[in-house]
């Protein structure tokens, strides 16, 4: 089985990491990707490394990333320039597809090189269905797997199988008439041995605030007047001149670096995005666990499912339990490292990248 992984990474990220490497653009395409994937952003490399362990043949292609991409154009004899179209997604979130005039003719060329089985959409809600209807030729099969906002009439129809981390996505995706399954996010092992010294902090969140994360902004604002935290990620802008979140905000951390910011954190906090609703799915479950740190989450129904409250993860229903909380485990410093490592073995044990590929190839091999 060949699978092709077609993700998209945050703008500003690619930005920030080109702007640290003048050059790298000029560098061939393999070593611009390797560059790139070290990093760890988002899931990186995380899932074709774990599929060839499987004995599959895969690799990722990061679509929007324009220096990468027409890299790989030029390597390859396609003509093509670079022009940026920029737009916002539903929720004011950025929209990483910036371009169709280059992007879908790269992907496409890359598709028929491959000559995969599946091509795997990171990204369903910002790839244009015209596109994936004209890769039929190319591919067996297309899956996408999405946990994130989407637009009302977005059209997945041609997708032969969707996975979320979301069960009511899922729901809602079979009663259109989608196949879909429940495929949560994980965990890759092999970022602890890639970590640097971390800087210690008390309680710190790594995420981002938009028009999407409304409770969330409502929420950490609240938390900000009674307990001191520390803000890594991006929406700055997005907070009232007055929100004391601005006092509590230490710029982005993307990839080894948001790992790391979690790594030395006794706290890491965590609240799901809106569209969340009753259910525990984000990356921020797994990535604060995996790197050690005491995961402070808001409880959902399903927590207790990749969880134990309490025993691996500290779990608040209200703004005033969460300060409760906070004060509880950094005041009993052998109770929460107690909680932390044992939040940080489960993850280990049951929500990998390995175990999620295995899952991964489960799911995807009745397609064929």
């Amino acid at each position: 089985m060949k699978i092709l992984i077609v993700d998209t990474y945050y703008p500003a990220f690619l930005r920030s990491f080109y702007s640290e490497r003048p050059g790298l653009e000029r560098r061939p395409y393999a070593e611009q990707w390797r560059a790139l994937m070290d990093q760890c952003f988002g899931v990186a490399d995380f899932y074709s490394t774990n599929l060839v362990r499987l004995g599959l043949e895969a690799t990722e292609v990061v679509a929007n990333a324009g220096a990468l991409q027409l890299c790989w154009a030029r390597e390859h004899g396609l003509g093509l320039r670079y022009r940026v179209t920029r737009r916002r997604g539903p929720g004011g979130i950025p929209v990483p597809w910036v371009s169709k005039s280059w992007i879908y003719p790269v992907l496409r060329a890359q598709i028929q090189a491959f000559r995969p089985d599946i091509v795997h959409i990171q990204d369903p809600a910002a790839t244009d269905p015209a596109f994936l209807r004209e890769i039929r030729s190319d591919a067996r099969r297309i899956t996408g797997q999405i946990a994130s906002p989407y637009p009302p009439r977005a059209d997945f129809r041609a997708y032969d199988l969707m996975l979320s981390s979301m069960p009511h996505f899922v729901e809602a995706f079979r009663k259109s008439g989608i196949r879909s399954e429940l495929f949560h996010l994980g965990f890759e092992r092999t970022v602890l041995r890639r970590l640097g010294p971390a800087a210690s902090r008390d309680a710190v969140f790594v995420g981002g605030l938009s028009r999407s994360h409304k409770e969330r902004i409502q929420f950490f604002e609240t938390l900000a007047r009674r307990r001191p935290i520390e803000w890594f990620g991006y929406g700055l802008e997005q907070l009232a001149r007055g929100s004391p979140l601005r006092a509590c905000y230490r710029g982005p951390a993307w990839g080894l670096a948001m790992y790391e910011v979690l790594a030395g954190a006794r706290i890491a906090l965590n609240h799901h995005i809106d569209v969340a609703g009753r259910y525990a799915n984000n990356m921020r479950l797994y990535e604060a666990t995996g790197v050690g740190a005491l995961l402070l989450t808001d409880w959902k129904e399903n927590l207790p499912q990749l969880y134990e409250p309490g025993k691996e993860v500290a779990a608040y229903r209200s703004v005033e339990e969460c300060a409760d909380l906070m004060e509880h485990y950094l005041a009993r410093e052998d109770e929460r490292a107690t909680v932390a490592q044992a939040g940080q073995a489960r993850t280990l044990r049951d929500h990998t990248y390995e175990q999620r590929m295995r899952e991964f190839v489960e799911l995807a091999r009745p397609l064929l």
